[in-house]
This record gives structure tokens, C-alpha cells and sequence, in this order.
């Protein structure tokens, strides 16, 4: 045996699996495709200095689970940088709203547009968080009927019984019904819709009301962004693992999963090399998995299930651009100095939002995106030359596969211009800043993430998909058919983001399986 754990692929949940194994004294050893490590949480140096993150920017979900502190990763390079405002949503009219860690700083800034809704806001927060401090402790679990009763018994949720079955009226119902229920400033619900949309599903989706509901626990566990850029993460965690024994091999894809006595036991790389070992951790997309590096053994039942998992037709492009200064936004009550160090939510309503998915639904790029821009460097000046700045452009609902036989590379350039315009429309003379850019659109994103239909949630984040469903029912617990297999990406539970969780809930359900060491 070469290991007692082979991981495919360095993306941060194989990783974070990877990290607890050899914190456990387990023997570990990754292999990466690419030349650099770190799958779609990596961070490369372009235009001359400036450090570009080419995959996720957001540091949200991780801070609510306990993988910083118990890998110790501050010892290992890890610096986070608080952002405080996390977001704002600055209009067109002069107005703006932000969002601070601060409950009471958010309800300020949204009495400008707003009073009724401060105090709505309040009673949100106050409605939503004890259930999401609780689902965010099942999101550390496998999605079993037992740890879901475990996590929820004895919980008082809510005050009264009345509250109770108002609240679950709501979960069944689409955050943008929830929106307009609970706040009456289009601005308000503009921009929680927006942010709402991040994880997928559009306002108008049944049994989505979580993806707005989940916010209310942000302000219990405030974003941050490491230090040096979002690679600093993974970079941590390859440390890590290398310094407790494990290790990492990039630039040497994985051509199969071998199967020997109907176990998984090793790998074998495209030059023919070969690797064994116990247990075997893909942290390949389920149909990378399945379809590619498990070709001879996938049985056809299995390959029509893995194959019947909607992954969707893409789902945004992402503009990485070196500027020689931030956006200017002059808005009457955020002052530019403060609305740049968190992200920048450019929505102006939820009907904008709506259109913006008919457009995906058509297989077109939207005709006036809904787009996030970031500009890290204003709190981190580790990224970019003195005096220069960075600024991330993430424009959603953009398909990967186009109607009518058109091509990304035909219309790509055209499609970054358009999504710049949108930072342009509410910070005039934005564009002119410009020095150079890296255009992310679908088709790159696939290719370089070897992450099909550019889904950066792998499958769609649908109720059908969640839980004990996600990806599939008999996939569901981080295990396999295929003994010796199991699972750890962003399509597991509990989804998609810089999260983790689906790499922490592997390592420990493996764990259970292996002798202790």
C-alpha cells in the first residue's frame, strides 16, 4: 500500500478532508491535474503583480464551521481580514444600503431608505437565525433522518406554536415571496434577493426561502478574506497536510479509479504510474467521477441515475481586472472609502433579477446582468502593485451551452464589456480605470476546473438536490455503491461555496470506517 487515503484532486473540500486524515495519523496523498493546487479556491499572479483569484472570492460558509480553528491554520500562512460592511447595494438614485456585521449598524443603514424595514429586518434576524445556527450544524453532518432529528430535537426555535407554523409556511415558499411578505423598500428586497440568488435558484422557485433565511446568521459569524487572496486557504491547508505527513502531487491528472475484488484500491495516472491505497476520496465532479475516471466499472443503473442529475447550463462568468483605481460610487449616505471593503451588489430591483434568468432560460447571456463587484485590494494591498487596485466582476445566469449554435468565444469580449458596464452604470468612469483583465466565461471556467456545464455548484442547488437527496439518495452519506469509494466536492451536502463542509463530513464518516490510529 502506497496510503491509507489517495485523494483526486485539491480542491478545498478534498483538502479539508485530506487535512483531518492526517491530523487522525492517517497516511495521505493527493494528486492535482493542474500545475497549481487549490481546484476552484486558487489564486494566480497576472499583469505584472497583481494577484488574481480564478475560482471562488467569498469567504462566507467556512467561518461557520470549525476547520480554521482546528487545523490551526493561522500557523500555517492563514490570515483573514474581516469585511465590515460585508455588502452593500448602492442605487442609481444617490442611496444606498449596507450590511455590517453590527445588527444594529445594518438596521442605521437601512432606516435611510427605509424605518419600517429597520425594524422589519430586526424581527428577521431575530425569526431565522436559531433555525440556521441549528441547519448549520446539520450541514457539518451527513444529511441522515437521524441527524436531522438529533440536530432539531429539543431546540426551541421560535417562541410560540403560531410562529412555528407561520415559519414553516415560509420555508415552503420562495424567498422572493418571503422578501415582499417581510420588507416594503424595493431596495431592501433588491438586494437580498441578489444575494439570495447566489446560490442558484431565482426568486421565484418554490422551497428556496433558506437561501435569503441563511443570511440572518452572517451577522454571528462576519466574512472574511484571507490575506494574500482566496488561494491563501488552500495553500494553508496543503501546508498543513504536508507538515503532518501527507502528500501533495500537482501537474498529474488522474486517468482512472482502479477496482480490484469490487473494491476501489488505488489510482492510475495518464503517464500509467500507479498508486494503492485503502480508501479512496474523489474530489472530482460526480460526473468526472462516474463517467470518466470510473468508466469500466460505473454499472449501467448507476450511470443512468448519475447521468439524470440535473447539473444545470452553466451558471455565471466572472471578470478578474487590474485597475489603476477603485470604483467611485458617490453615494449620498456610504462613503466610497467604506462601500469598497465589502462587496458591492449591483441589482437595482428584484424584477431586474427576474429578467436577468428569463434571458439564462433562453440560453442567452443576460441583456442587463445582475452583477457583484469586489475589490479586495481596498482592505488587502498585498494584491496588487503600490497604488493599483483589483476588481472582480461576477455576473450571473450565463449559460454555458448557447442557443442557435453560438460560441463563447465569439461573443466573449463583447459579453465582458457589457458586464463592466453594469459597474460603470452605478459607479460612472469605471471602466476607464481599466489596465487589463482575465475573462472567466463559462467555457473557461469548465476547462480550467474541469467542472462541467461551468456549474460552480456541480449540481443544481434545488430542493430535489438537497439533503438526503443531493446528488442522489444512494450518494447521499459521502459512500459509495463502490466500496472504498467516497466523496467529498461541492456536490455533495451541503452544497456548493468556500464552505468545507462536504470535505469535513467525509473525512469523519470515513473515519467511522478505518482502523483508528
Amino acid at each position: 500500500m502506497d496510503a491509507d487515503v489517495i485523494v483526486v484532486g485539491s480542491g478545498h473540500n478534498g483538502l479539508v478532508a485530506a487535512a483531518y486524515l492526517a491530523k487522525w495519523g492517517y497516511k495521505v496523498k493527493v494528486f492535482e491535474r493542474r500545475s497549481t493546487i487549490g481546484g476552484a479556491v486558487c489564486t494566480e499572479e497576472m499583469f505584472g503583480g497583481f494577484r488574481m483569484d480564478v475560482g471562488g472570492s467569498a469567504h462566507f460558509m467556512i467561518h461557520h464551521t470549525p476547520i480554521v480553528e482546528d487545523l490551526e491554520l493561522s500557523r500555517y500562512g492563514l490570515e483573514y481580514i474581516p469585511l465590515d460592511p460585508f455588502m452593500s447595494a448602492p442605487f442609481e438614485d444617490g442611496t444606498g444600503i449596507s450590511f455590517y456585521r453590527d445588527v444594529d449598524a445594518t438596521c442605521q443603514s437601512i432606516a435611510r431608505v427605509s424605518e419600517r424595514d429597520a425594524d422589519a429586518y430586526r424581527e428577521f434576524i431575530r425569526t431565522w437565525q436559531p433555525l440556521n445556527e441549528a441547519i448549520f450544524e446539520l450541514f457539518l453532518k451527513a444529511p441522515t433522518g437521524r441527524n436531522i432529528g438529533r440536530t432539531f430535537a429539543f431546540r426551541k426555535l421560535h417562541r410560540s406554536k403560531a410562529e412555528r407554523k407561520e415559519v414553516l409556511r415560509k420555508i415552503f415558499g420562495s424567498y422572493g415571496k418571503l422578501l415582499t411578505d417581510t420588507f416594503e423598500s424595493e431596495k431592501v428586497r433588491a438586494a437580498l434577493a441578489w444575494w439570495g440568488a447566489q446560490s442558484g435558484p431565482p426568486p421565484t422557485d418554490a422551497v428556496t426561502s433558506e437561501f435569503v433565511a441563511w443570511h440572518s446568521v452572517i451577522h454571528k459569524e462576519g466574512p472574511a478574506r484571507p490575506k494574500g487572496g482566496s488561494g491563501m486557504l488552500t495553500q494553508a491547508l496543503a501546508s498543513y497536510i504536508e507538515d503532518h505527513g501527507g502528500e501533495i502531487y500537482s501537474g498529474v491528472p488522474v486517468d482512472r479509479i482502479l477496482v480490484e475484488g469490487g473494491s476501489a484500491c488505488g489510482i492510475e495516472l495518464e503517464g500509467g504510474d500507479r498508486y494503492f491505497a485503502r480508501r479512496i476520496i474523489s474530489n472530482a465532479h460526480l460526473w468526472v467521477t462516474f463517467l470518466q475516471l470510473l468508466r469500466e466499472w460505473t454499472p449501467p443503473d448507476l450511470e443512468r441515475d448519475v447521468r439524470s442529475v440535473r447539473v444545470g447550463n452553466g451558471f455565471g462568468m466572472v471578470l478578474r481586472c487590474a485597475m489603476e483605481r477603485l470604483p467611485s460610487y458617490n453615494l449620498d449616505t456610504i462613503p466610497d472609502d467604506e462601500i469598497v471593503k465589502g462587496m458591492q451588489l449591483l441589482c437595482p430591483s428584484e424584477q431586474y433579477l427576474i429578467d436577468s434568468y428569463a434571458d439564462y432560460l433562453r440560453a442567452m447571456p443576460s441583456r442587463d446582468p445582475a452583477a457583484i463587484a469586489m475589490t479586495f485590494s481596498a482592505i488587502d494591498p498585498t494584491l496588487a502593485p503600490e497604488g493599483k487596485h483589483t476588481l472582480f466582476v461576477w455576473g450571473q445566469y450565463y449559460p454555458y451551452s448557447l442557443r442557435n449554435g453560438s460560441k463563447w468565444p465569439d461573443i466573449r469580449d463583447a459579453e465582458a464589456r457589457k458586464l463592466l458596464g453594469v459597474v460603470d452604470r452605478f459607479a460612472p468612469g469605471t471602466s476607464e480605470a481599466l489596465i487589463d483583465w482575465y475573462v472567466q466565461s463559462p467555457d473557461q471556467i469548465s476547462e480550467k476546473h474541469n467542472m462541467p456545464n461551468a456549474n460552480v455548484m456541480h449540481v443544481e442547488m434545488s430542493i430535489d438536490q438537497m439533503f438526503m437527496f443531493r446528488p442522489l439518495p444512494q450518494l447521499s452519506r459521502y459512500s459509495t455503491p463502490l466500496p472504498g469509494l467516497y466523496l467529498a466536492n461541492a456536490g455533495m451536502h451541503p452544497g456548493g461555496g468556500i464552505f468545507g463542509a462536504p470535505g469535513y463530513a467525509c473525512a469523519h464518516t470515513m473515519r467511522r470506517s478505518m482502523p483508528r490510529r
